[in-house]
């Protein structure tokens, strides 16, 4: 069977992995090599990278011109699947396998359909999740759905070890599709209920809000674990003006109601220092100061440069 692969991130070669390892035949579509943002370190990606070393063929492109077009139109390729390929397909490529096109997407669609469905399931505070596989067409995720499966969300669960639960999942998911599409009268499913959807997340979501409840800020932490994750800065005491990353939190209180939200309010022998939100209050365990290495609470509080009733900005920009 020829395999025509779409993929850029990390998380696409692992999947690649799988299906050249099942002696699939593949051709690689992925994403162009890019300048990173500081120092301009060119960045290629890992799919890229994984091709050259098992000779696969592949070709890098930002947009499907008709020479692309062409080249994925003369493959004939039986099936086409993408994984965090990073840009829309237009309808004359996911059209040009003999099997339509399909997408491997890490929630239960209709559910959180675009770019940040894991990080948005943890921010809600869900209780479970899924992986799901569906055919490619014009609009945003809404394709018919081919393979579907559920997983639970643990209480503690973040973005990197609900990631580390849903990629074998995925692949998973990927074989029975793959499978479904080669039997005779098989008929994908459309999506059913509500969509919602959950947008690409920016950097100045990590900011916490100290309006918000103990809960919230706590599954925010939980969504944006692996970026841009959760900072403050103080707005009183010897620090202000300064940055502080949160690596590490737990929820002291989700009780108490707090008028002087965004407030150092005790220190924690050995663990570190709780902070007042509207409701609740946030006990932080592991912090990185700006400009410096990630550390204890602890630690941090040994310095003297931080003391009880120092306050955090409660501006949102």
């Amino acid at each position: 069977m020829k395999i025509l692969f779409f993929g850029t991130a990390s998380i696409s070669r692992i999947y690649l992995d799988h299906l050249y390892k099942s002696g699939y035949e593949i051709f690689v579509i992925t994403g162009t090599d890019k300048r990173a943002a500081r120092g301009q370190r060119l960045v290629i990606p890992e799919v890229k990278v994984y091709c050259q070393e098992k000779n696969i063929s592949y070709i890098q492109s930002e947009s499907f011109s008709p020479e692309v077009v062409a080249i994925i139109r003369n493959l004939n390729a039986d099936i086409g699947v993408v994984v965090s390929y990073g840009k829309l397909l237009s309808e004359e490529v996911f059209t040009a396998t003999k099997s339509k096109v399909f997408n491997i997407h890490f929630s239960l669609l209709p559910k959180y359909r675009g770019a940040s469905p894991v990080q948005y399931s943890l921010i809600n505070n869900d209780k479970e999740t899924g992986v799901t596989s569906f055919f490619v067409e014009k609009k945003l995720d809404c394709g018919d759905i081919i393979a579907q499966e559920k997983i639970a969300i643990s209480k503690d669960e973040n973005a990197k070890t609900l990631f580390d639960k849903l990629i074998p999942l995925g692949v998973s998911v990927m074989d029975k599709a793959i499978a479904l599409l080669q039997t005779n009268g098989f008929k994908a499913k459309p999506q059913i209920g509500e969509a919602t959807f959950a947008p690409t997340i920016g950097k100045k979501m990590g900011l916490v809000n100290w309006k918000k409840s103990a809960k919230e800020i706590y599954n925010l932490f939980k969504g944006l674990y692996l970026w841009p994750g959760l900072y403050s800065v103080f707005s009183t005491g010897l620090l202000s003006g300064k940055r502080i990353k949160f690596s590490n939190i737990e929820i002291a209180d989700d009780i108490s109601k707090n008028l002087n939200f965004g407030q150092i309010c005790s220190f924690e022998k050995n663990k570190g220092f709780t902070v007042t939100c509207f409701c609740g209050k946030i006990l932080v365990l592991e912090v990185q100061p700006e400009n410096k290495r990630t550390m204890s609470a602890w630690d941090f509080l040994q310095g003297g440069n931080v003391a009880i009733g120092d306050k955090f900005t409660t501006t949102v920009f």
